[in-house]
């Protein structure tokens, strides 16, 4: 008998789990993208209600920025295989009084080690927002996400911290032009090597 896909195995084993029988009774799979060939990982907060319906991670606006950000277009986002997209849930959580509800706790620390042993091959991370950026950096509660991105050079070669893409961050762009003129040609310049 063949043996088992391991990134099937892992997929499989996401979906069996009680901690989320209620999206899979309804139909629903954990979101993520990962392959054995990926040099760029990106983890985000978790998949919104759009990306959930489509089943396509960063499927809108957000996404499109991102994209933009990082310099690669929607093809090479989706299909070049450089690209591990997992977030901190694989889950939409819901919306609360201010937008999405935040990745459930003890998520990532659950699956996220399984799936980096699955692509070795990952040289550098992107941390797309507040949860990401604390959970990978142990921020301390002191720690303005502002600060460390605007630091992020401390946090080369292995992390670029991003904040959220979102159009809400519109005027946390106006306020800090340093982020679109020294963060960013810096992210491209990276991700294009590792492409």
């Amino acid at each position: 008998m063949a043996e088992k896909d391991p990134f099937q195995q892992v997929f499989d084993e996401i979906r069996a789990d009680p901690q989320n029988a209620e999206f899979t009774r309804r139909g629903i799979d954990p979101l993520y993208s990962v392959g054995p060939e990926a040099t760029i990982a990106v983890i985000g907060q978790a998949p919104g209600r759009v990306a959930q319906d489509t089943g396509i991670v960063w499927n809108d606006k957000s996404g499109d920025r991102l994209r933009d950000w990082m310099g690669v277009s929607r093809e090479e986002f989706y299909e070049s295989g450089k690209l591990a997209i997992v977030p901190m849930d694989f889950y939409f959580p819901g919306r609360g009084k201010s937008g999405d509800l935040p990745p459930r706790k003890g998520f990532a620390e659950k699956w996220h080690p399984r799936l980096w042993e699955l692509t070795p091959k990952i040289e550098l991370t992107v941390l797309v927002g507040n949860y990401a950026n604390r959970h990978y950096l142990g921020l301390r509660s002191k720690d303005t996400l502002t600060n460390v991105v605007r630091n992020f050079r401390d946090y080369l070669p292995t992390y670029v911290p991003l904040v959220h893409p979102s159009p809400r961050n519109q005027m946390w762009m106006a306020r800090n032009p340093w982020f679109e003129e020294d963060v960013l040609p810096e992210l491209r310049r990276r991700v294009r090597a590792l492409m």
